[in-house]
Order: structure tokens, then sequence, then C-alpha cells
């Protein structure tokens, strides 16, 4: 990890608020960053259902971009700086490196201070802990499939037996869509197997 200059509070207070669905609202966090010193009119927000990257986010995008070394970005809960813990890392050591100040009421933190910056940085660290455990548990859950002989995707519609079958009817004339009725899979699904058989797979 590259050390960077401490974040040092000069310049504008920049706020920042989101709600996770167009029907909450966003006027208790405006009202507790108002409250906190932030100015109205530099309160960026995004009010949205879903939407996770920058792109779909043009309230965190815009704030981003217009924020510069020395100001500070106010948010209730660094939660709402990202819809996940990779985000929310991201967008923390982000703020670091370009010496902007980040304080989050919730949390207490506020990184123009040393305290400040060490619960931002165990925070991003737990996060990024477990994005990395998480990958570990996906990677061991799939030797362990591989170990049995599981499939390691995502499980068939059709067994051997039943792809076997399906074969079999399609040889005799049947069409895709009584395939399909029969065994209870879409007419995708029936083709994909037959496609296979035919590619020798």
């Amino acid at each position: 990890m590259t050390a960077t200059a401490a974040p040092t509070w000069t310049g504008t207070v920049l706020g920042y608020a989101r709600v996770s669905t167009g029907h909450q609202s966003l006027d208790q966090q405006v009202d507790a960053l108002v409250a906190a010193g932030v100015d109205g009119v530099r309160i960026y927000s995004d009010k949205l259902s879903g939407a996770s990257t920058r792109e779909q986010r043009p309230g965190l995008a815009s704030l981003l971009d217009y924020a510069r070394k020395g100001d500070a970005i106010v948010v209730v809960g660094i939660d709402r700086l990202g819809r996940n813990a990779a985000e929310v890392m991201t967008t923390i050591r982000e703020l670091g490196e370009r010496g902007i100040v980040l304080r989050s009421l919730r949390e207490g933190i506020d990184t123009s201070t040393a305290a400040g910056r060490m619960v931002a940085g165990v925070l991003a660290s737990l996060a990024e802990l477990e994005l990395e455990l998480g990958r570990e548990r996906r990677a061991a859950s799939r030797e362990a499939r591989r170990v049995r002989g599981q499939s390691i995707g995502r499980p068939r519609a059709l067994d051997e037996s039943k792809a076997a079958l399906a074969q079999r009817m399609h040889a005799s004339g049947e069409p895709a869509s009584t395939i399909a009725a029969t065994l209870g899979v879409s007419r995708a699904t029936v083709y994909r197997v037959l496609a296979a058989e035919a590619a020798g797979g």
C-alpha cells in the first residue's frame, strides 16, 4: 500500500446523499448534511434503484469530478459511497489518494485526523478482506464439486438419460416443442442439447 500525504481540510465542503429506491426520500440525509455545515447547493445526490456503477450514479460521478485536493466530502454514512463493500473501499482509497477529506457523520470518521484515517483504513481493509474471503469460499466450493465429480458450472437442465431421450425423439421426427413439453424444459434447452450432440459434445 503506497503512503500518501494526509488529506487536509482547506477547500470546499461538499455533501453526498443517496437512497436505494425512487420511493425513499433524500430529505433526512440532506437535513443532516446541512446541519453538519454543508451548503445546500453543494450537496450532490442520487435516487436510484439497483444501479451501482458511476455511470448509473450521476450525482456521485459529478461530485468526484468536481472535488479537488483540500475539499471535504461529507456523507451521513460510508455505505452511501457504494452499493457494496468493494465500491466503498475503492471510493475511500481514491479520495485519500487525491487528498480529499472524507467525513462520515454516523461513523464519526474524519480523514483530516490521524484517528479518522486509521478508522477509514481499517474499514477499507475489512471490506477487502471480505472480498478475498468470498473469492476463497467460491474457489473452495468449486474445487469440492470438482473432486466429487459434480458439475462446476450451472446445473444441466437435462441429465444424460433425458438428453438421450431428446435425441431419440428428434431422430424419430418429433418437433422441438413436443420434446420440450414431454421433458418439461424450454425449447431453447432442447435446441442446446441437440446442438451439443451434433457438435460431438
